[in-house]
C-alpha cells in the first residue's frame, strides 16, 4: 500500500463521494466538506472525518481534491476569500471537476502565485464508474505534481496524462463528453424512429449493437437505462447543456466550425427548457418519443 496521508476533498456529492470512498479504503483519512450538510453525513458515515469550511481543510491537507458543479462555483472555491488559494497546509489541489480550459488556467495561474499546483484531473464514467472505480481520469499539470497524485487518480479508475498544462484534460473531458451526449441524442431519435416504424425494440437494439451503428450510448445507456424503463443513469440534462456549450466554447475558440455540435446543444437545451432540466440525461427519449406522438411505453398514441 502507497503512503497513507491526509487528503481533502472538497464536494463530496454524487461523483465525489463514491471517489472519496476509494481513496478511504486504500488507507487514506480523508477530510471533507460539502455545501450540502447531508453529503457531508454521508461521506463521514463511510469513514472520512468533515470539515466546516474550505478553509478547515485547506489549512491542513497538502493534497486536496474538488469536485464541483460549474465554473462559478470552482472559481470562488479556488480564488475566492478563504479559498484554496489562502490554505496553510495545500500544496496540491486535484480538481476532478468539468469546468472548461479558461477557469481551469485562470485557477492554476492563480494557486502557482501561492506555490501551489493544479492538477487537472476531470473524470468520464458518470456515478456508476465512480462507484465501481473504473474511471477514466484525465489528467494534465507540472509532470512533478502528476506523479505525486498518480497512485491517488489510480485507486478510482484508469490513468491517462495527457500534457503538462493545466486545461489540457479539460479540453479532453468536454471533447469527450460532446461526443457521449451526441451519440446518445442521435441514438434516442433513431431508436424512436423505429419503434414508431414498427421494428422490436429488442431485435432493433441487438442489430444495432452487434453492427456499425453501436456506440456507448446503444451499448450501455440504451441497455441499462433506457429499454428497462429505468432513466437512471445519474447525470442530469442540465450537466449535459454546460458540458456541450462548454465544449463548443473551446472548440469554436480554436476556430473549428461546430455545425453538428451546435445543433445538438440546441436539441439538449430545448429538452432542458420544455421538460425539466433535472431529469436524467436518458430521458431525452422520453421527450422525443413525445415530440413523435408516441407514449410512455413506446406505443403510438391513440
Amino acid at each position: 500500500m502507497s503512503e497513507q496521508k491526509t487528503i481533502g476533498f472538497i464536494g463530496v456529492g454524487v461523483m465525489g463521494n463514491p471517489i472519496a470512498r476509494h481513496l478511504i479504503a486504500k488507507g487514506h483519512t480523508v477530510l471533507a466538506c460539502d455545501k450540502s450538510d447531508r453529503a457531508v453525513a454521508a461521506i463521514v458515515a463511510a469513514g472520512a472525518r468533515g470539515a466546516a469550511s474550505v478553509s478547515e481543510v485547506v489549512d491542513q491537507a497538502a493534497i486536496v481534491f474538488t469536485s464541483l458543479p460549474s465554473p462559478a462555483i470552482f472559481t470562488e472555491v479556488v480564488l475566492g476569500a478563504g479559498g484554496v488559494k489562502d490554505g496553510k497546509a495545500v500544496k496540491i489541489m486535484v480538481d476532478l471537476s468539468t469546468v472548461g480550459s479558461r477557469a481551469t488556467s485562470q485557477a492554476a495561474a492563480g494557486l502557482l502565485e501561492k506555490g501551489i499546483d493544479l492538477v487537472d484531473a476531470p473524470v468520464s464514467g458518470g456515478a456508476a464508474g465512480a462507484e465501481k472505480g473504473t474511471l477514466a481520469v484525465m489528467a494534465a499539470g507540472r509532470p512533478e505534481a502528476v506523479a505525486q497524485v498518480r497512485e491517488l487518480l489510480e485507486a478510482f479508475g484508469k490513468l491517462f496524462v495527457v500534457g503538462p498544462q493545466a486545461g489540457q484534460a479539460q479540453l479532453l473531458k468536454l471533447l469527450n463528453n460532446m461526443l457521449s451526449s451526441t451519440a446518445f441524442a442521435i441514438t434516442s431519435e433513431a431508436f424512436v424512429a423505429g419503434v414508431k416504424g414498427g421494428l422490436d425494440p429488442e431485435v432493433m437494439m441487438a442489430a444495432i449493437n452487434a453492427g456499425s451503428g453501436r456506440s456507448g450510448a446503444s451499448q450501455d445507456k440504451f441497455m441499462k437505462q433506457v429499454m428497462p424503463r429505468s432513466f437512471d443513469f445519474g447525470f442530469p440534462i442540465s450537466s449535459v447543456c454546460k458540458d456541450i456549450g462548454l465544449a463548443i466554447e473551446e472548440c469554436e475558440a480554436l476556430g473549428v466550425p461546430m455545425w453538428v455540435g451546435n445543433t445538438v446543444r440546441q436539441l439538449w437545451n430545448f429538452a432542458g427548457r420544455q421538460d425539466g432540466m433535472q431529469r436524467d440525461m436518458t430521458e431525452l427519449v422520453k421527450s422525443i418519443e413525445h415530440w413523435s406522438g408516441l407514449d410512455a411505453a413506446g406505443g403510438p398514441k391513440g
